[in-house]
């Protein structure tokens, strides 16, 4: 990555903490913990990175995800990530983490959020991150157990910054979460939405008009409905663009024809972030470097793109 790049001070602000772990620290707490994995060893699982879909990315992520049982993964699974922010100027976060995820499996939520706040905490006062924590609802599961997680939120109010709804996108509109996403904002708490990745640009409508967001998370689909994009551009709604994760995802066959630089001549707020970055190849100092390898990138460009991620933070 050009020196120019990594030395731009960014934010990331779509970024999966769970999409975080390596599989070297993936196998590290399967050991710690006595959990038998199905693959082999770290080159094996890194082989089975290779998916054809959302669907089958989030089946691995899931799997992935069963290794972290302690406050102490929480922590280790969150300062990895921080560290390769340092490395890459990332200056302020705002990940999401999917506490279903987890109490699903019967892990208490206190002790996802203890080990992820703490590590946030720390990469503050050490490595002069600012940070926001975004809690996720999982859209493949009914609105009601999203109602269940924000109740068990609520004693740890002052942890989170904002909900969002992620997981699988088609076949479950941002409709079946309006009632939630209501009660969450209703607490004070920012609203944040995937949208327009694999769903339509009416996902992204119903996104911003039941749920009230303030970001758009993906929302690369939009440029498909024209009035659709001139109220982005007019109200200056932020987009969180994933561009190595669209690939990897088929979102876009190549990078070549990735849509972001388009958007942004626009005047389409949009910025520059990892997703599920183990997964997908790469940190926001990678999705930067592919954009100037394969768009032409120039150096103007990536510096309102990082400035926009700066502008279009929530905490």
């Amino acid at each position: 990555m050009p020196e120019w790049l990594n030395a731009l001070p960014k934010a990331e602000l779509h970024l999966h903490l769970e999409g975080s772990l390596e599989p070297e620290l993936l196998f590290a707490l399967a050991e710690r913990n006595q959990i038998a994995l199905p693959w082999a060893d770290v080159e094996t699982l890194r082989a089975a990175y290779a998916f054809n879909n959302l669907q089958e990315f989030l089946d691995l992520y899931y799997a992935g995800a069963n290794v972290l049982r302690t406050e102490q993964d929480f922590y280790d699974l969150t300062w990895a990530y921080l560290q390769r922010c340092k490395a890459q100027n990332v200056i302020h976060v705002e990940p999401f983490f999917d506490p279903q995820t987890h109490t699903d499996r019967g892990i208490p939520f206190e002790v996802v959020l203890r080990g992820i706040q703490q590590a946030l905490l720390d990469g503050e006062k050490q490595l002069g991150i600012s940070h926001g924590l975004i809690l996720s609802f999982l859209r493949h599961l009914p609105e009601e157990e999203a109602f269940k997680t924000l109740e068990q939120a609520m004693p740890f109010r002052d942890a989170f910054i904002g909900v969002g709804l992620d997981s699988s996108e088609k076949g479950f509109p941002p409709r079946l979460f309006e009632r939630v996403f209501a009660k969450a904002r209703s607490e004070g708490l920012h609203a944040v939405a995937h949208a327009g990745e694999e769903g339509p640009p009416e996902y992204i409508w119903e996104a911003l008009d039941l749920l009230k967001i303030k970001r758009i998370d993906h929302g690369v689909r939009a440029i498909e409905d024209e009035r659709l994009m001139q109220r982005i551009i007019d109200e200056q709604i932020p987009l969180t663009v994933c561009p190595l994760s669209n690939i990897k995802l088929c979102v876009f066959e190549h990078m070549g024809q990735h849509n972001i630089l388009e958007m942004l001549e626009r005047g389409v707020k949009v910025t520059v972030n990892s997703d599920d970055p183990a997964y997908f190849g790469g940190y926001v100092g990678e999705n930067f470097a592919a954009l100037h390898e394969h768009l032409g990138m120039t150096e103007a460009q990536a510096k309102r793109l990082a400035q926009n991620s700066l502008d279009a933070r929530l905490a």
